[in-house]
């Protein structure tokens, strides 16, 4: 429909817009969001379809007749065979073919924290993809459990696997296997995999699948205790540290997912003894370290969220300082408050250096959310200073960093393969950038791939739902494969976006930003 005001008219709200950014401290400008792409107006529906279904591009081992990203085939079979175990299914990480333990299992977690806070608001369909999806993480996290006084927490040399360019069903790379022992420590994976155990038993008892869920804490409550017992981080082992460093060293200490998986066990079992152990020990674990950073290496804040339900509750009072901590964490996220703030690009999109910044963007508008909702059920808001924040603000600061990611942003592009008009099409990912297997069944050794690396054209796979690491400071991003920073996708950027999108699935009018 036509507009019924004059040119004038227009004129004049144009100087009125320009005198009143004039009018507004800089420090404030983040809080206004980026008008560009859809202008707000989203299907998240078909968003969160596609983020759901990125996890079956990224499945290891024999594919079910259910996959649905058919361009991919059978890969790592024999994986674990060379210790003597079966470590065959699960994910790999991001774009290469080695699979970590560590943020394998962060990611599970996130993908069951996501259905147990929004389930409720996806479609049946899709919340039986998201359930598919954790199941196919869990089921491999059982078998690197499986065996007395050993984790398995890797497989793959990822040295000798990022020198080859090669689809993971042409795999001709060690396949080392490394693993966690009483000699040499762990803690970490074995806290996030006791943290993804425990979390993922909740969703599949709330699903009827009593007896997987049993399995899954069972074997959580073993993964803690090994954890526990046998203190410290795989990074401080030289030979560990050869596997999974520099891609995930342990740059924040294992103390933090000691606390992560107590908490979890304490929310799927209702132990007091987990409550407990929080307790004793969550001074010297350090929980009283504020952070401003959530995601597959640091859980503070993420811990912070979680615990803080019990004393919102009114269930657990003793635990307000988590409370007091997770308000610390929200308000350095919110720029009108004195708090020192976490740093936003001119677009208005959560930044923090070191690459693959979108992960930052969806784990803490997941934490927004998700803390949104234990407030609103209750009279607590959250005080910044001169400020008091409630869950609408904490909504409407999730809304803005997901609508810029889909396509709100300078660049006017989604940063969401196969979402919008515009997207990324040269992702640094192995299985997209290749010719797929069922149209060219011929095998591609190491070196074969390089041409299709170097190459300018457009992945003949699209990843659909693959989030890449985004753009930079400037919010530039230049889709270029060789950048993996920004091109690359990972399964922990995702995770907690499915969780995010699901609520505004089902609440897609909250957070609307009035002018």
């Amino acid at each position: 429909m036509a507009s019924s005001c004059s040119p004038v008219h227009h004129f004049r709200v144009r100087v009125l817009l320009l005198l009143a950014l004039c009018l507004v401290p800089a420090s404030a400008w983040p809080s206004w969001p980026w008008r560009g792409g859809s202008g707000g107006r989203h299907d998240y529906r078909d968003a969160l379809s596609k983020c759901i279904l990125f996890f079956e591009g990224q499945r290891s081992g024999r594919l079910p007749a259910s996959q649905r990203a058919a361009w991919r085939g059978d890969s790592g079979e024999s994986d674990g065979r060379a210790a003597g175990a079966d470590l065959e299914g699960g994910y790999y990480d991001a774009g290469d073919n080695v699979k970590f333990g560590f943020p394998m299992a962060f990611t599970t977690t996130m993908l069951t924290w996501s259905v147990l806070e929004f389930g409720d608001d996806m479609p049946r369909e899709e919340r039986r993809h998201a359930e598919d999806a954790v199941r196919w993480g869990t089921d491999y996290l059982l078998k690197t459990v499986a065996h007395p006084g050993v984790i398995f927490m890797q497989v793959g040399d990822p040295w000798k696997d990022h020198d080859c360019w090669e689809r993971p069903e042409d795999m001709e790379t060690v396949r080392t296997v490394y693993n966690v022992t009483a000699g040499r420590p762990g803690s970490e994976v074995a806290g996030e995999t006791a943290a993804a155990l425990a979390a993922a038993s909740m969703v599949f008892r709330d699903g009827g699948d009593r007896e997987y869920a049993d399995l899954l804490l069972a074997n959580a409550k073993k993964a803690f205790e090994f954890a526990d017992t046998y203190r410290g981080a795989y990074s401080d082992d030289p030979g560990l540290r050869a596997g999974g460093c520099p891609f995930y060293c342990d740059f924040d200490g294992y103390q933090d997912e000691l606390l992560w998986g107590a908490a979890w066990l304490r929310r799927a079992s209702g132990d007091k003894a987990f409550q407990e152990y929080i307790q004793i020990n969550g001074k010297t674990l350090g929980a009283e370290d504020n952070s401003n950073e959530f995601g597959w290496d640091n859980k503070h804040a993420g811990l912070n969220v979680l615990v803080s339900k019990e004393f919102i509750d009114g269930e657990a009072l003793t635990m307000q300082s988590y409370k007091e901590s997770a308000d610390t964490f929200v308000c350095t996220l919110i720029p009108e408050s004195s708090s020192p703030h976490i740093e936003y690009t001119p677009g208005g999109m959560i930044y923090k250096p070191g690459g693959s910044n979108m992960q930052h963007v969806t784990s803490i508008s997941f934490l927004l959310l998700t803390y949104a909702k234990y407030l609103s059920k209750t009279s607590h808001t959250v005080n910044c200073g001169d400020i008091s924040v409630g869950p609408d603000t904490l909504r409407l600061q999730a809304k803005k960093q997901v609508d810029y990611l889909l396509g709100d942003n300078p660049m006017k592009m989604s940063y969401m393969v196969g979402y919008g008009d515009r997207y990324p099409q040269r992702i640094h990912h192995r299985g997209s950038s290749l010719p797929s297997i069922k149209s060219h069944p011929e095998r591609m050794a190491c070196k074969d791939g390089t041409p299709y690396y170097d190459s300018s054209s457009s992945n003949p796979n699209p990843l659909v739902g693959a989030v890449v690491g985004g753009p930079g400071e400037d919010d530039v991003y230049e889709d270029d494969r060789a950048d993996f920073r920004k091109s690359e996708p990972t399964t922990y950027i995702n995770a907690p976006l499915v969780g995010v999108l699901a609520y505004f699935v089902g609440n897609p009018a909250p957070g609307h930003i009035k002018h």
